[in-house]
């Protein structure tokens, strides 16, 4: 291997996906992920079973990236890891192999954001974002709009006060006696109905966002529904999942929307978990067509969450020479 190849391993696990990559001098080579499909009984993550299972699947999963890259340990330059936010127990995981690791192999350590790396997903692939652009990031735990200056320069420009707009499709799905996770589930069924059912929008400053109380007027729409007639949500299930999936997309793009033309960029980038849903990439382009964006969606396998754009980020910082040594530790509400 060339001197000047910079070889990452990244490591992923702030909630329940455990993953693994290998990035080589920016590109990514391999992105494995195991997901743990134990919490589906409980309707939510449950932490310490998330904990136990990274422990069963973190090791496997980065033998399967090294083997995939076709790369050896003794091959790379650095370990990048998820520091924070997310649950502790997961972190703890990924952060004590991404230490031992790197002190064995006597190589540097990379912390990285997890949201800062949903961000720098869209810098996995070709085409690239162009700076400075604004970036919808759009998860089960976060909703943000983000002003990216540079790759490692970013300002958040607006935020949820409450719930993220994740879980507010998770928790309308649990309403909805849906599997979780339920977003993708909602998603399904919203293509075979109509939006016909109003729900308030949140009235709070333009930039910051809320679905709490969306939330709310969901659940009390369906109880007086229900109280007419039992068979509401089965007889009505496509057209109430369409109404508050519109209602959510149309929240975002609103928002998004306002930052261009507060800020006055229309390089427009859309990332995190929600991203992967049909209905806002599709209106989102759309949207973007209308305003005359350049918009920017990363493929589906950098949208969850993923070692990838751990790597993605963690190059970017071993280029700063952004480095932490042994006596790192997780940060469940680590601060962008």
């Amino acid at each position: 291997m060339s001197k000047k190849n910079i070889v990452i391993l990244a490591i992923e696990s702030s909630c329940d996906d455990t993953s693994a990559a290998i990035i080589e001098n920016g590109r990514v080579l391999s992105n494995k992920t195991a997901n743990q499909t134990v919490h589906q009984a409980y309707g939510g993550v449950i932490p310490e079973l998330a904990s136990r299972q990274h422990l069963i699947h973190i090791i496997p999963v980065i033998d399967v990236a090294l083997k995939d890259a076709n790369k050896k340990l003794s091959d790379v330059t650095a370990i990048a890891f998820t520091r924070g936010p997310g649950l502790l127990g997961s972190l703890i995981v990924g952060v004590s192999v991404a230490k031992a690791l790197a002190l064995s192999l006597d190589i540097p350590l990379v912390e990285v954001h997890h949201m800062q790396a949903h961000v720098l997903a869209h810098f996995a692939k070709l085409p690239f974002p162009a700076f400075p652009f604004l970036c919808l990031t759009v998860s089960g735990g976060h909703t943000q709009i983000v002003k990216v200056n540079d790759y490692t320069d970013m300002e958040i420009l607006g935020s949820t006060i409450d719930d993220a707009a994740g879980e507010a499709f998770d928790k309308t799905g649990k309403m909805l006696g849906l599997d979780y996770p339920a977003g993708p589930i909602i998603d399904q069924w919203a293509q075979k109905g109509r939006h016909i059912f109003k729900f308030p929008e949140p009235q709070v400053s333009p930039l910051d966002f809320s679905f709490s109380g969306l939330k709310t007027s969901i659940l009390y729409f369906l109880q007086k529904e229900m109280a007419k007639d039992p068979q509401f949500i089965q007889e009505h299930l496509a057209d109430i999942c369409c109404s508050v999936q519109t209602t959510i997309v149309d929240i975002l793009l609103k928002k998004i929307s306002i930052a261009s033309q507060i800020t006055g960029i229309k390089h427009i980038g859309l990332a995190g978990g929600v991203s992967a849903n049909s209905a806002l990439r599709l209106a989102f382009e759309q949207h973007g067509l209308q305003h005359g964006w350049t918009t920017y969606i990363p493929d589906f396998e950098f949208c969850t969450d993923n070692a990838g754009m751990i790597g993605i980020a963690g190059y970017y910082q071993y280029l700063k020479g952004v480095f932490v040594d042994q006596s790192i530790s997780p940060s469940p509400r680590m601060e962008m």
